[in-house]
């Protein structure tokens, strides 16, 4: 069975009257030198029977480390990862200063076979970009919410 996730794309209209979405780039070292196509939408894994609604909010705190601003969520639907997660997004629309954003941490052997273990955020940095930038940022498997979400808002991507 697959293994499923749910995320929150944030999105605000930017000053040129543009859609801007917060995205988060992952922390720890494989990621440390990538950034076209390795960020992702704030997410996480969703326990069995855990409403995907209830995940993707929790998650967003764990990863951003802010509260989820008030706004009825869009459902954007299920996206399929490659590695075959499935990662059922919702975007809320909200104006968040990400100045205080800080991630929980996660544990890793590094360098590898070293016998140290380090500390290392889940999130290194998040940010706010517009849509066609994002799409450029955004893993593959994640850039269809999007389109998903310039369809649901009736504008031009």
């Amino acid at each position: 069975m697959a293994k499923r996730s749910a995320g929150l794309l944030l999105y605000r209209w930017g000053t040129g009257g543009g859609v801007e979405v917060l995205i988060a780039h992952p922390g720890g070292p494989f990621w440390a030198r990538k950034d076209d196509g390795a960020w992702s939408i704030p997410k996480g894994e969703q326990p069995d029977g855990e409403d995907p609604w209830q995940t993707a909010r929790r998650e967003f705190v764990e990863e951003i480390g802010l509260a989820v601003p008030d706004g009825e969520p869009i459902e954007l639907g299920v996206l399929h990862q490659a590695g075959g997660k499935l990662v059922t997004v919702f975007a809320v629309c909200g104006d968040l200063d990400v100045t205080d954003a800080r991630s929980n941490t996660f544990e890793l052997e590094w360098p590898p076979r070293s016998g140290r273990r380090q500390e290392f955020p889940e999130v290194d940095r998040v940010g706010w970009f517009p849509i066609e930038q994002a799409r450029v940022k955004l893993l593959a498997g994640q850039r269809l919410a999007l389109d998903r979400l310039t369809s649901r808002l009736g504008i031009e991507p």
